[in-house]
């Protein structure tokens, strides 16, 4: 059902801390003109929990307006299956094509907690869901045992695979086959997981390098491997940037010099300052003085 690049979007604030919506219109657009497959709105790069509900709407719906008709997921994160429900069902009338569902945190919930929660949540929205599965971040694994049960439910369609185990996707696909569409939600795991049969690619990096988040995902469809593994190795020190505390700020500040966007936070996040900022700008200057040529696709 789902397949290819999805960016994971970054929320667009004004200096008064308002949503910022011509920002985000022009952002998201870039994703799509790259040849982004699909978007997902509101989650953890997105700053969930520091925005109210009818914001995530807005958010939706500024989505859905750049996206030609390409699927727009809305992020689904909340420590109460009550408001989760609410939530699923607000994106369902607002339009979302569908709702990427976290676990209950930062309650660590048991498996059967874990499963009524998403199983609440999709029966709510009556939409296709994709559970994103964050197990280092979150102290909740959807385990393959759960899945089994998941596998019950039409509405679940789709995992974000984010469990830092680079064998979990074999594992997946060897058990479900097709069953879900498996996504890598790990940005400096994404090539690893591609090449072992992943199909598609949660990213974060994109937002700020969205052609070359997409020329390794269609090289790869290709089977031009090496081609993939040389943009690959320059990205790599900018992936690693998702794997951290600050992914917010950090990739914010790379969509400043690559896109001319700006790393604009809300509290309790700061953008990054003194001699971490000096680090990670360091990092996105010292790659965009080496930028790839992409090859044609």
């Amino acid at each position: 059902m789902w397949r290819g690049v999805f960016p994971a979007v970054t929320t667009k604030f004004t200096i008064e801390g308002d949503l910022d919506k011509r920002e985000m219109e022009r952002c998201f657009a870039l994703q799509f003109e790259a040849g982004a497959d699909g978007m997902i709105v509101c989650g953890s790069l997105g700053e969930n929990m520091t925005l109210e509900p009818d914001e995530k709407i807005e958010i939706l719906k500024i989505a859905k307006s750049v996206a030609s008709g390409k699927p727009v997921l809305m992020t689904v994160c909340e420590s109460a299956t009550r408001r989760g429900e609410t939530a699923a069902k607000a994106a369902a009338k607002a339009g979302a094509d569908g709702l990427m569902v976290l676990p209950g945190v930062p309650y660590k919930s048991a498996p059967a907690e874990t499963l009524a929660h998403v199983q609440s949540i999709a029966a709510a929205g009556g939409l296709p869901i994709m559970v994103y599965n964050n197990p280092v971040a979150y102290g909740v694994d959807v385990t393959l045992s759960m899945f089994d049960e998941l596998a019950k439910n039409d509405l679940v369609v789709a995992m974000k695979e984010s469990t830092d185990d680079i064998r979990r996707i074999t594992e997946v696909l060897t058990r479900f086959g097709d069953r879900f569409d498996c996504f890598t939600g790990v940005d400096n795991l994404a090539l690893e997981s591609l090449l072992m049969g992943a199909h598609g690619w949660v990213a974060g990096l994109v937002v700020a390098f969205p052609k070359e988040t997409v020329a390794i995902w269609k090289l790869v469809q290709a089977g031009r491997l090496e081609e993939a593994r040389v943009i690959y190795r320059w990205f790599r020190p900018l992936l690693d940037l998702d794997v951290s505390t600050n992914l917010v700020q950090n990739i914010k500040l790379a969509e400043v010099f690559a896109i001319g966007s700006n790393d604009r936070v809300r509290a309790p996040r700061l953008p990054l300052a003194g001699v971490e900022r000096q680090r990670v700008q360091g990092i996105i200057e010292a790659a965009l003085a080496k930028r790839p040529t992409l090859p044609v696709l």
